[in-house]
Formats: structure tokens, sequence, C-alpha cells
């Protein structure tokens, strides 16, 4: 049996940390992606509600002025 030495756990040491650089990566990129879908609805159902509104203001003032 082969003993483990620096020379031996530097490699497998560096393939770890890089493993586990790659998925902080991952999870920052997914939590990146769910804030913006959430931005992205919020904007969306704003922006309906402002037509929405806007739609209503016009039938109520096209309809007094005669």
């Amino acid at each position: 049996m082969r003993r483990l030495t620096r020379t031996n756990a530097l490699p497998a040491l560096a393939l770890s940390l890089a493993v586990s650089g790659c998925a902080v990566v991952a999870v920052a990129d997914a939590g990146v992606t769910v804030v913006a879908t959430v931005v992205k609805i919020g904007a969306t159902a704003v922006g309906m509600a402002a037509d929405a509104a806007g739609a209503g203001v016009k039938a109520v003032t096209s309809g007094s002025g005669k």
C-alpha cells in the first residue's frame, strides 16, 4: 500500500477545491436566475396592472365628455 504524502495529496486537494468551486458558481448562477425570473414576473404584473388601470381611466373619461 502507498503512503499518502504531500506530493500525492496535492493533486487530490486541488481537484476537490476546483470541483467545489464549480459547485459554488453553479449555485450562485441558479440563485441569480431565480431572482431575475422573480423580478421579470413582478415587472410583468406591474405592467399589466398599469395597462388595466389606463384602460379603465380611458373608459371612464371618454364616456363622460359628451
